[in-house]
């Protein structure tokens, strides 16, 4: 069994089975499908005896970029990594509740997670292309998937949605590890997405990098968003603010303390936790 296209409005849900910068200003303008992606419900996760998240409840929005801000340990790469189950390569970790994709629970039995990692690509704080050629890191997927299509195709056409194809195209058998830092990290941007996924994860995905190659990100981040639904955990909050639709806070304890609007978050927030941790008073 496969997963079926959930853009399709005849996909049966129960499918997914086995098988800084600088001198930015907000630009997005965004309003998606009004179609939920990502429905969490009491999503609770512990590490052994430690809880990292503590009833999560919340729902992200195709089309949209949905940021996730808070200090640090207080579980927003955890629940990222729950996503699409990555949490599960570590031993001592549980995870409580429902995460459902596109309706479907991704903690079901009858989930593969590799199939799972097919719809929700990932992109790690520190680059980490393979020690391969450019060619071969963005093809990688395809092979282990079994892509039967043109594969040269693909990588070209994945590595000018990361905007890194002009900079690349004649170089594609150099390995990926001598690019720069901006470059190896939109080169797993291109990796990510070569697959089709629906949902492109993105863990601090700028954080290692200088501001000319942040700007960079953000602007692909904002390109992308055209095609993709992107969460993207941060700790930068302007950078929140520059490219995001949506903006969760999570604080100390591991408890979503608000999600709404970006603007609202940042101008008018209703609890007076996030306003003291967005003006800076703790965290």
């Amino acid at each position: 069994m496969s997963f079926e296209d959930p853009a399709d409005p005849t996909a049966d849900a129960e499918s997914l089975t086995d098988a800084p910068a600088v001198g930015r200003e907000t630009t997005t303008t965004r309003s998606g499908t009004g179609r939920t992606v990502i429905d969490t419900r009491n999503v609770s996760v512990h590490y052994g005896e430690t809880q990292a998240l503590s009833d999560i409840t919340m729902e992200i929005p195709e089309g949209m970029v949905t940021a996730l801000i808070g200090p640090s340990g207080c579980g927003k790469s955890t629940f990222l990594r729950c996503i699409n189950r990555m949490n599960d390569l570590i031993d001592t970790c549980r995870v409580e509740g429902e995460l459902r994709l596109y309706g479907k629970n991704v903690y079901d039995d009858d989930v593969d997670p590799v199939a799972l990692r097919r719809k929700v690509g990932m992109v790690f704080q520190k680059p980490n292309p393979f020690p391969k050629s450019i060619r071969e890191n963005v093809a990688y997927g395809l092979e282990i998937q079994g892509f039967d299509g043109d594969v040269d195709a693909r990588v070209e056409e994945s590595l000018k949605s990361a905007a890194l194809w002009d900079e690349v195209k004649d170089q594609l058998d150099e390995s990926g590890l001598d690019l720069s830092g901006g470059q190896q990290q939109r080169l797993c941007i291109a990796r990510a997405i070569a697959p089709d996924p629906e949902v492109i994860l993105m863990d601090e995905p700028a954080s290692a990098l200088d501001p000319i190659a942040t700007s960079k990100i953000e602007d692909l981040i904002d390109d992308l968003a055209e095609e993709y639904t992107v969460v993207i955990v941060t700790h930068n909050m302007q950078q929140a603010a520059r490219i995001s639709d949506r903006t969760a806070v999570f604080l100390t304890g591991g408890e979503l303390v608000e999600l709404d609007d970006t603007d609202s978050i940042f101008e008018n927030p209703d609890s007076e936790r996030v306003e003291n941790y967005i003006t800076g008073k703790f965290g």
